[in-house]
């Protein structure tokens, strides 16, 4: 019968004696848990990035643009053909089950004086709906209604960035600013945003009604028309179905036949956010796959460092199997031995690879996401590496001869 304590005893006695060679060997499977963690603990960070920059976009949200123009051979580019109205977006939300909420846009940029400061910005003409597709709360104030765009009211909603480089510190809501040198009430500040995936500030933006802005400020090619209509669907799984009605309600309305292209494009923003965030997600496991090679490295080191150590201790195995160790009495001691070193140096691994995460963090300005779930295969993998790569020296130390170990000098 193995005696299990013993064994252990005498594993950890024989660490402790070559406390040098213990720490290099370890030194291996350290640095592999280490980059493993930090490594994953970055991608994830950029994944989380990713998502927080998809989800304020918007979630299940569509874009529609309009067409595009062709004069004399030359053709210009998406959107140089208003074909967009206000009775598109009102006939969408009427007439597609798969839609929840629809928000046309008319805009363009324009200069805010507010006292003795101004600021150059975007200011989008819209309706209620917009801030229902993009998931945007107030900060401050209330929105404007549908009877403020029926009666092109001039009130404003201001974004974060604005209200800082108009306003400072002091509550803009009631106050009044000029675009364009037209008088508007600021009657709400919306939630700060952040950068779009695309690095643009979308706190950096002013919203009035699409009215206003047809009338008032920007003017427009035709009575009702708008630049771009946003729809959110009712889930993710309605969005083709969403694109499809969509393409299908347009098509009728603008009088397109069957063999004619359409003039207006339909763009599925959240599918192209997800294939970021999966491409992120590929990285992510990339960087664990390559940060894991150096676990390898550290359990080929073990499996080095235990063999000389069985070469070196030959005469003491001899003597324990002369005075009764068993065969698996040496195997065990060696693999206990060998997990030990992995285990050990996988919890310092675990203390180095969090570290690295919050200096990488702190000096980069880039976020870091530890996952429990990164530890515990950092840490797991560790232990199988152990037991796989100190197998063959307990197994080779468990086949000597007794009597040839105890002649060995």
């Amino acid at each position: 019968m193995i005696n299990l304590p013993s064994t252990i005893r005498i594993a950890f006695r024989s660490l402790r004696v070559n406390k040098m060679r213990s720490a290099l060997t370890m030194l291996g499977i350290i640095i592999g848990v280490g980059a493993v963690i930090a490594m994953i603990a970055v991608g994830s960070g950029a994944s989380a990035r990713i998502a927080e920059q998809i989800s304020s976009m918007g979630s299940n949200l569509l874009i529609i643009l309009p067409g595009t123009t062709t004069a004399g051979g030359v053709r210009m580019g998406m959107g140089s053909q208003p074909t967009l109205s206000m009775g598109d977006a009102e006939a969408i939300l009427r007439e597609c089950p798969a839609v929840e909420a629809v928000a046309p846009t008319h805009g363009g940029v324009a200069q805010l004086v507010a006292g003795h400061m101004n600021w150059s910005t975007g200011v989008t003409g819209t309706t209620p709906g917009f801030f229902l597709v993009r998931d945007w709360q107030l900060a401050a104030g209330r929105y404007f209604t549908d009877q403020d765009v029926k009666s092109a009211t001039k009130v404003a909603l201001l974004g974060q960035t604005v209200v800082d480089n108009l306003f400072g510190d002091q509550n803009p809501v009631g106050q009044s600013i000029r675009i364009k040198n037209v008088p508007f009430q600021v009657i709400g500040v919306l939630e700060r945003k952040g950068q779009s995936p695309q690095g643009q500030d979308q706190d950096d933006a002013v919203y009035i009604p699409v009215t206003t802005a047809q009338k008032k400020l920007f003017g427009a090619q035709f009575p009702g028309m708008v630049r771009i209509i946003l729809v959110k669907a009712r889930s993710t799984d309605a969005l083709n179905a969403a694109e499809r009605q969509i393409g299908d309600l347009l098509r009728q309305r603008h009088h397109i036949g069957q063999k004619q292209d359409n003039d207006f494009t339909v763009r599925n923003l959240t599918q192209i956010m997800q294939t970021a965030e999966q491409s992120s997600k590929v990285m992510t496991l990339l960087l664990g796959a390559i940060a894991s090679v150096s676990l390898l490295v550290g359990g080929i080191g073990i499996m080095n460092i235990m063999l000389v150590s069985v070469t070196e201790r030959t005469r003491e195995i001899g003597i324990r199997m002369a005075i009764g160790a068993k065969t698996w009495d040496i195997r065990l001691q060696f693999l206990i031995e060998a997990l030990a070193l992995s285990l050990m140096g996988g919890v310092i691994g675990i203390i180095l690879g969090v570290s690295s995460s919050v200096v990488i963090s702190t000096m980069s300005g880039w976020p870091t996401v530890v996952s429990p779930l990164s530890i515990v295969l950092a840490f797991g993998f560790s232990g199988v590496v152990g037991i796989f790569f100190g197998f063959y020296p307990a197994y080779k130390a468990s086949l000597l001869n007794p009597i040839d170990a105890l002649r060995y000098e």
